[in-house]
Protein backbone atom coordinates (compact mmCIF):
# COMPACT_ATOMS: atom_id res chain seq x y z
CA UNK A 1 0.00 0.00 0.00
CA UNK A 2 3.02 2.39 -0.36
CA UNK A 3 2.43 4.21 -3.37
CA UNK A 4 6.39 5.67 -4.42
CA UNK A 5 6.75 9.84 -4.81
CA UNK A 6 8.15 12.95 -2.73
CA UNK A 7 7.14 14.20 0.18
CA UNK A 8 4.58 17.20 0.20
CA UNK A 9 5.75 20.33 0.41
CA UNK A 10 4.49 23.80 0.38
CA UNK A 11 5.14 26.38 -2.50
CA UNK A 12 5.50 29.99 -0.46
CA UNK A 13 5.66 31.85 -3.61
CA UNK A 14 2.13 30.91 -4.32
CA UNK A 15 0.20 29.02 -1.37
CA UNK A 16 -0.53 26.08 -2.83
CA UNK A 17 -0.29 22.75 -0.91
CA UNK A 18 1.75 20.32 -4.17
CA UNK A 19 2.01 16.58 -4.11
CA UNK A 20 1.80 14.25 -6.50
CA UNK A 21 -1.63 13.62 -6.70
CA UNK A 22 -2.99 16.66 -6.00
CA UNK A 23 -3.30 19.80 -8.45
CA UNK A 24 -1.04 22.70 -8.11
CA UNK A 25 -2.25 25.88 -7.42
CA UNK A 26 -6.24 25.95 -6.88
CA UNK A 27 -8.69 23.74 -8.71
CA UNK A 28 -12.04 25.51 -10.12
CA UNK A 29 -14.45 23.22 -8.74
CA UNK A 30 -17.01 21.54 -10.96
CA UNK A 31 -20.70 22.12 -10.07
CA UNK A 32 -21.22 20.00 -6.87
CA UNK A 33 -24.13 17.05 -6.57
CA UNK A 34 -24.58 17.83 -2.56
CA UNK A 35 -24.59 21.22 -0.83
CA UNK A 36 -21.92 20.34 1.88
CA UNK A 37 -21.34 16.98 3.98
CA UNK A 38 -24.07 14.39 3.64
CA UNK A 39 -25.70 14.45 7.04
CA UNK A 40 -25.35 12.05 9.93
CA UNK A 41 -27.24 11.69 13.47
CA UNK A 42 -23.63 11.50 14.94
CA UNK A 43 -21.71 14.61 16.01
CA UNK A 44 -17.67 13.17 16.06
CA UNK A 45 -16.76 13.18 12.16
CA UNK A 46 -14.23 10.14 12.07
CA UNK A 47 -13.73 10.82 8.18
CA UNK A 48 -15.13 13.91 6.67
CA UNK A 49 -14.72 14.56 3.10
CA UNK A 50 -15.29 17.97 1.10
CA UNK A 51 -16.02 18.68 -2.45
CA UNK A 52 -13.99 16.03 -3.40
CA UNK A 53 -12.76 16.17 -7.37
CA UNK A 54 -10.76 13.29 -8.70
CA UNK A 55 -9.26 14.08 -12.33
CA UNK A 56 -7.20 11.25 -14.12
CA UNK A 57 -3.99 12.59 -16.07
CA UNK A 58 -6.01 11.97 -19.37
CA UNK A 59 -8.38 15.00 -17.87
CA UNK A 60 -11.13 12.24 -17.26
CA UNK A 61 -12.90 13.33 -14.02
CA UNK A 62 -13.90 10.49 -12.10
CA UNK A 63 -15.07 12.11 -8.70
CA UNK A 64 -16.72 15.46 -8.89
CA UNK A 65 -17.56 17.14 -5.75
CA UNK A 66 -18.63 14.48 -3.24
CA UNK A 67 -19.28 15.21 0.21
CA UNK A 68 -19.14 12.37 3.06
CA UNK A 69 -19.00 12.34 6.47
CA UNK A 70 -18.62 8.70 8.70
CA UNK A 71 -18.87 8.75 12.57
CA UNK A 72 -16.93 6.41 14.49
CA UNK A 73 -19.25 3.04 14.97
CA UNK A 74 -20.92 4.16 11.67
CA UNK A 75 -20.84 2.02 8.74
CA UNK A 76 -21.66 4.05 4.94
CA UNK A 77 -22.48 1.57 2.40
CA UNK A 78 -21.68 3.16 -1.24
CA UNK A 79 -23.19 1.85 -4.45
CA UNK A 80 -23.30 2.43 -8.09
CA UNK A 81 -22.81 0.76 -11.79
CA UNK A 82 -19.06 0.16 -12.68
CA UNK A 83 -17.62 3.20 -13.46
CA UNK A 84 -19.16 5.44 -11.27
CA UNK A 85 -16.76 6.59 -9.34
CA UNK A 86 -16.60 4.17 -6.22
CA UNK A 87 -13.15 2.61 -6.47
CA UNK A 88 -11.77 6.05 -7.26
CA UNK A 89 -13.21 7.43 -4.33
CA UNK A 90 -12.08 4.81 -1.58
CA UNK A 91 -8.63 4.58 -3.64
CA UNK A 92 -8.26 8.56 -3.24
CA UNK A 93 -9.45 8.50 0.58
CA UNK A 94 -5.88 7.06 1.35
CA UNK A 95 -3.75 8.61 -1.71
CA UNK A 96 -3.63 5.30 -3.33
CA UNK A 97 -4.27 7.38 -6.95
CA UNK A 98 -1.23 6.89 -9.80
CA UNK A 99 0.82 9.76 -10.01
CA UNK A 100 -0.25 12.37 -11.89
CA UNK A 101 -3.79 12.33 -10.72
CA UNK A 102 -5.08 15.40 -9.46
CA UNK A 103 -7.09 15.52 -6.44
CA UNK A 104 -8.83 18.57 -5.15
CA UNK A 105 -10.89 19.04 -1.55
CA UNK A 106 -10.66 17.96 1.74
CA UNK A 107 -10.35 14.75 2.88
CA UNK A 108 -10.31 14.94 7.20
CA UNK A 109 -9.37 11.73 8.97
CA UNK A 110 -9.64 12.62 12.55
CA UNK A 111 -9.95 16.27 11.45
CA UNK A 112 -6.39 15.93 9.37
CA UNK A 113 -6.33 16.63 6.07
CA UNK A 114 -4.81 13.31 4.25
CA UNK A 115 -4.20 15.42 1.38
CA UNK A 116 -1.84 17.89 2.65
CA UNK A 117 -0.18 15.01 4.94
CA UNK A 118 4.07 14.57 4.22
CA UNK A 119 4.74 10.52 2.34
CA UNK A 120 5.76 9.32 6.30
CA UNK A 121 2.79 10.18 7.77
CA UNK A 122 0.63 8.98 4.91
CA UNK A 123 2.26 5.87 5.20
CA UNK A 124 1.27 5.79 9.05
CA UNK A 125 -2.39 6.63 9.06
CA UNK A 126 -2.50 3.94 6.11
CA UNK A 127 -2.10 1.28 8.43
CA UNK A 128 -2.72 2.38 11.84
CA UNK A 129 -5.26 5.43 10.71
CA UNK A 130 -7.81 3.59 8.00
CA UNK A 131 -7.20 0.42 5.94
CA UNK A 132 -8.31 -1.37 2.73
CA UNK A 133 -9.87 -4.23 2.45
CA UNK A 134 -9.38 -4.31 -1.76
CA UNK A 135 -11.80 -6.68 -4.10
CA UNK A 136 -10.36 -9.53 -5.60
CA UNK A 137 -8.50 -11.00 -2.59
CA UNK A 138 -6.25 -13.68 -4.81
CA UNK A 139 -4.67 -10.61 -6.53
CA UNK A 140 -4.14 -8.44 -3.77
CA UNK A 141 -1.98 -10.99 -2.01
CA UNK A 142 1.09 -12.07 -2.69
CA UNK A 143 1.27 -15.38 -4.49
CA UNK A 144 4.81 -16.54 -3.16
CA UNK A 145 4.49 -15.36 0.36
CA UNK A 146 2.97 -16.95 3.57
CA UNK A 147 -0.15 -15.27 4.39
CA UNK A 148 0.95 -14.85 7.75
CA UNK A 149 3.81 -13.46 6.55
CA UNK A 150 1.75 -10.77 4.84
CA UNK A 151 0.27 -10.04 7.49
CA UNK A 152 2.91 -9.16 10.10
CA UNK A 153 4.61 -7.15 7.89
CA UNK A 154 2.89 -3.68 9.03
CA UNK A 155 2.68 -5.24 12.22
CA UNK A 156 6.71 -5.22 12.29
CA UNK A 157 6.56 -2.20 10.28
CA UNK A 158 4.08 0.34 12.12
CA UNK A 159 3.80 -0.95 15.31
CA UNK A 160 7.97 -2.23 15.84
CA UNK A 161 7.02 -5.31 17.02
CA UNK A 162 9.69 -8.30 17.42
CA UNK A 163 9.12 -11.04 15.18
CA UNK A 164 7.77 -13.35 17.85
CA UNK A 165 5.29 -10.58 19.20
CA UNK A 166 4.09 -10.26 15.28
CA UNK A 167 3.60 -13.92 14.56
CA UNK A 168 1.67 -14.15 17.95
CA UNK A 169 -0.81 -11.36 16.85
CA UNK A 170 -0.87 -12.81 13.03
CA UNK A 171 -2.24 -15.95 14.60
CA UNK A 172 -4.80 -14.01 17.12
CA UNK A 173 -5.85 -11.99 14.10
CA UNK A 174 -6.72 -15.39 12.29
CA UNK A 175 -8.63 -16.39 15.12
CA UNK A 176 -10.46 -13.59 15.43
CA UNK A 177 -11.75 -13.14 11.62
CA UNK A 178 -12.60 -17.21 12.23
CA UNK A 179 -9.77 -18.93 11.24
CA UNK A 180 -7.12 -21.28 12.55
CA UNK A 181 -3.18 -19.90 13.55
CA UNK A 182 -1.65 -22.47 12.02
CA UNK A 183 -3.02 -20.87 8.19
CA UNK A 184 -0.59 -18.63 8.68
CA UNK A 185 2.11 -21.40 7.09
CA UNK A 186 -0.60 -21.53 4.57
CA UNK A 187 0.26 -19.12 0.61
CA UNK A 188 -2.65 -17.54 -1.07
CA UNK A 189 -3.14 -20.74 -3.46
CA UNK A 190 -3.88 -23.43 -0.84
CA UNK A 191 -7.09 -21.25 0.59
CA UNK A 192 -10.78 -21.21 -0.44
CA UNK A 193 -12.07 -17.53 -1.95
CA UNK A 194 -14.26 -17.45 1.36
CA UNK A 195 -10.74 -17.66 3.66
CA UNK A 196 -8.90 -15.73 1.39
CA UNK A 197 -11.50 -12.38 1.89
CA UNK A 198 -10.76 -13.52 5.72
CA UNK A 199 -7.32 -13.27 5.42
CA UNK A 200 -7.62 -9.19 3.67
CA UNK A 201 -9.31 -8.55 6.35
CA UNK A 202 -7.54 -9.57 8.82
CA UNK A 203 -4.35 -7.96 7.53
CA UNK A 204 -6.93 -4.73 7.54
CA UNK A 205 -7.27 -5.24 11.46
CA UNK A 206 -3.49 -5.45 11.82
CA UNK A 207 -2.75 -2.15 13.42
CA UNK A 208 -5.54 -1.20 14.97
CA UNK A 209 -7.22 1.46 12.81
CA UNK A 210 -10.07 3.51 13.05
CA UNK A 211 -11.45 2.93 9.92
CA UNK A 212 -12.22 0.44 7.25
CA UNK A 213 -12.53 0.63 3.77
CA UNK A 214 -14.09 -2.51 2.12
CA UNK A 215 -13.96 -2.03 -1.94
CA UNK A 216 -16.13 -5.12 -3.03
CA UNK A 217 -15.59 -7.42 -0.51
CA UNK A 218 -17.74 -9.98 -1.29
CA UNK A 219 -17.14 -10.37 -4.98
CA UNK A 220 -17.37 -13.52 -6.69
CA UNK A 221 -18.22 -15.26 -3.04
CA UNK A 222 -20.87 -17.95 -3.64
CA UNK A 223 -23.75 -16.53 -0.90
CA UNK A 224 -23.05 -18.84 1.63
CA UNK A 225 -19.70 -17.29 2.53
CA UNK A 226 -21.21 -13.87 1.19
CA UNK A 227 -23.01 -13.84 4.29
CA UNK A 228 -20.35 -15.02 6.40
CA UNK A 229 -18.03 -12.54 5.59
CA UNK A 230 -20.71 -9.53 5.88
CA UNK A 231 -21.84 -10.91 9.49
CA UNK A 232 -17.96 -10.77 10.48
CA UNK A 233 -17.44 -7.18 8.88
CA UNK A 234 -20.81 -6.24 10.96
CA UNK A 235 -19.35 -7.86 14.17
CA UNK A 236 -15.95 -6.35 13.94
CA UNK A 237 -17.53 -2.58 13.64
CA UNK A 238 -19.57 -3.19 16.62
CA UNK A 239 -16.52 -4.83 18.49
CA UNK A 240 -13.96 -2.03 18.06
CA UNK A 241 -16.27 0.99 17.07
CA UNK A 242 -15.09 1.22 13.71
CA UNK A 243 -16.11 3.32 11.42
CA UNK A 244 -16.63 1.32 7.93
CA UNK A 245 -16.95 2.52 4.48
CA UNK A 246 -18.22 -0.17 2.17
CA UNK A 247 -18.47 -0.21 -1.82
CA UNK A 248 -21.09 -2.75 -3.70
CA UNK A 249 -22.88 -2.81 -6.89
CA UNK A 250 -25.66 -4.90 -4.52
CA UNK A 251 -27.79 -2.42 -2.88
CA UNK A 252 -29.50 -5.08 -0.95
CA UNK A 253 -26.52 -6.34 0.74
CA UNK A 254 -25.75 -2.79 1.99
CA UNK A 255 -28.97 -1.76 3.03
CA UNK A 256 -28.76 -4.55 5.04
CA UNK A 257 -25.74 -4.23 6.16
CA UNK A 258 -24.95 -0.49 6.72
CA UNK A 259 -26.62 2.21 8.82
CA UNK A 260 -26.30 5.03 5.86
CA UNK A 261 -26.26 4.63 1.69
CA UNK A 262 -24.93 6.56 -0.90
CA UNK A 263 -25.52 6.42 -4.47
CA UNK A 264 -23.31 7.81 -7.03
CA UNK A 265 -23.28 8.28 -10.54
CA UNK A 266 -21.16 9.76 -13.07
CA UNK A 267 -18.91 10.77 -10.35
CA UNK A 268 -21.46 12.31 -7.97
CA UNK A 269 -23.61 11.31 -4.85
CA UNK A 270 -27.20 11.22 -6.75
CA UNK A 271 -28.83 10.38 -3.21
CA UNK A 272 -28.28 9.58 0.16
CA UNK A 273 -30.12 8.58 3.38
CA UNK A 274 -30.85 5.71 5.75
CA UNK A 275 -29.95 3.01 4.08
CA UNK A 276 -33.08 0.87 4.44
CA UNK A 277 -35.18 3.52 3.08
CA UNK A 278 -33.00 4.52 0.53
CA UNK A 279 -33.48 1.00 -0.96
CA UNK A 280 -37.16 0.38 -0.20
CA UNK A 281 -38.26 3.65 -1.30
CA UNK A 282 -35.36 5.68 -3.35
CA UNK A 283 -36.45 8.90 -4.63
CA UNK A 284 -34.04 9.68 -7.60
CA UNK A 285 -34.77 7.75 -10.53
CA UNK A 286 -31.13 6.07 -10.41
CA UNK A 287 -31.88 4.92 -7.22
CA UNK A 288 -34.83 3.27 -7.99
CA UNK A 289 -34.22 1.73 -10.96
CA UNK A 290 -31.05 -0.08 -8.57
CA UNK A 291 -32.90 -1.32 -6.17
CA UNK A 292 -35.92 -2.84 -8.61
CA UNK A 293 -32.77 -4.43 -10.51
CA UNK A 294 -32.91 -6.95 -7.26
CA UNK A 295 -35.96 -9.59 -7.53
CA UNK A 296 -37.94 -9.58 -4.16
CA UNK A 297 -38.66 -12.85 -2.14
CA UNK A 298 -42.33 -14.03 -2.65
CA UNK A 299 -43.00 -11.12 -5.37
CA UNK A 300 -44.02 -13.18 -8.66
CA UNK A 301 -43.79 -9.80 -10.91
CA UNK A 302 -39.90 -8.85 -10.11
CA UNK A 303 -38.98 -12.58 -10.28
CA UNK A 304 -40.17 -13.60 -14.11
CA UNK A 305 -39.97 -10.11 -15.20
CA UNK A 306 -36.96 -8.54 -13.86
CA UNK A 307 -36.22 -4.75 -14.38
CA UNK A 308 -32.50 -3.50 -15.75
CA UNK A 309 -31.81 -0.25 -16.70
CA UNK A 310 -31.77 0.92 -20.09
CA UNK A 311 -28.56 2.07 -21.71
CA UNK A 312 -25.22 2.17 -20.32
CA UNK A 313 -23.22 4.45 -18.03
CA UNK A 314 -21.91 7.72 -19.20
CA UNK A 315 -18.08 8.11 -20.73
CA UNK A 316 -16.41 9.95 -18.02
CA UNK A 317 -14.47 11.98 -20.69
CA UNK A 318 -17.87 13.43 -22.34
CA UNK A 319 -20.55 13.51 -19.88
CA UNK A 320 -24.20 14.78 -20.89
CA UNK A 321 -25.15 18.30 -20.36
CA UNK A 322 -27.34 19.49 -17.77
CA UNK A 323 -27.93 16.02 -15.39
CA UNK A 324 -26.31 13.05 -16.73
CA UNK A 325 -28.34 10.43 -16.27
CA UNK A 326 -31.08 12.14 -17.95
CA UNK A 327 -30.33 10.19 -21.20
CA UNK A 328 -31.33 7.14 -19.12
CA UNK A 329 -34.09 8.61 -17.13
CA UNK A 330 -37.48 7.36 -17.81
CA UNK A 331 -39.53 10.60 -15.97
CA UNK A 332 -36.74 13.23 -17.56
CA UNK A 333 -38.28 16.50 -18.58
CA UNK A 334 -36.80 19.05 -21.28
CA UNK A 335 -35.17 21.16 -18.23
CA UNK A 336 -32.80 18.23 -17.36
CA UNK A 337 -30.96 18.23 -20.41
CA UNK A 338 -29.78 21.90 -19.69
CA UNK A 339 -29.52 22.00 -15.34
CA UNK A 340 -27.93 19.93 -13.42
CA UNK A 341 -29.49 19.05 -10.50
CA UNK A 342 -27.85 19.77 -6.58
CA UNK A 343 -28.47 17.23 -3.52
CA UNK A 344 -32.08 18.52 -2.43
CA UNK A 345 -34.04 17.86 1.02
CA UNK A 346 -36.30 14.88 0.26
CA UNK A 347 -37.46 13.95 3.33
CA UNK A 348 -35.83 14.06 6.72
CA UNK A 349 -32.47 12.81 6.73
CA UNK A 350 -32.90 12.33 3.04
CA UNK A 351 -31.36 13.88 -0.31
CA UNK A 352 -31.67 13.12 -3.48
CA UNK A 353 -30.68 15.28 -6.52
CA UNK A 354 -33.61 15.09 -9.02
CA UNK A 355 -36.13 17.28 -10.30
CA UNK A 356 -38.65 15.60 -9.37
CA UNK A 357 -37.95 15.50 -5.65
CA UNK A 358 -39.85 18.85 -4.63
CA UNK A 359 -38.00 20.66 -1.42
CA UNK A 360 -39.28 19.60 2.35
CA UNK A 361 -39.37 23.43 2.23
CA UNK A 362 -42.25 23.37 -0.36
CA UNK A 363 -44.11 20.58 1.51
CA UNK A 364 -44.19 21.94 4.83
CA UNK A 365 -45.46 25.21 2.99
CA UNK A 366 -48.19 22.72 1.33
CA UNK A 367 -49.17 20.88 4.28
CA UNK A 368 -50.10 24.38 6.07
CA UNK A 369 -51.77 25.88 3.50
CA UNK A 370 -53.98 22.59 3.07
CA UNK A 371 -57.31 22.80 5.20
Amino acid sequence: MVVPGAAGHRDRRRGARLHPVRARGRVRPQPQAGGGPLSTPRTQSLLEVRDLEVTYAGGVAAVRGVNLTVAAGQKLGIAGESGCGKSTLALALLRLLPAGTRVSGEILLDGEDVLTMKWGRVRAVRWAGASIVFQGAMHSLNAVHRVGDQIAEPILLHRKATPAGARKKTGELLEHVGLPAARASAYPHELSGGQRQRVMIAMALACDPRLIIADEPTTALDVMIQAQILRLIEQLVSEQELGLVMISHDLAVLSDTCDRLAVMYAGRVVEEGPARQVYEDAQHPYGQALSAAFPRIGDPGSRFAPRGLPGDPPDPSALPSGCTFHPRCPVALDACAAEDQSLRAAAPDRRAACVHVEPMEAMAEEARSTP
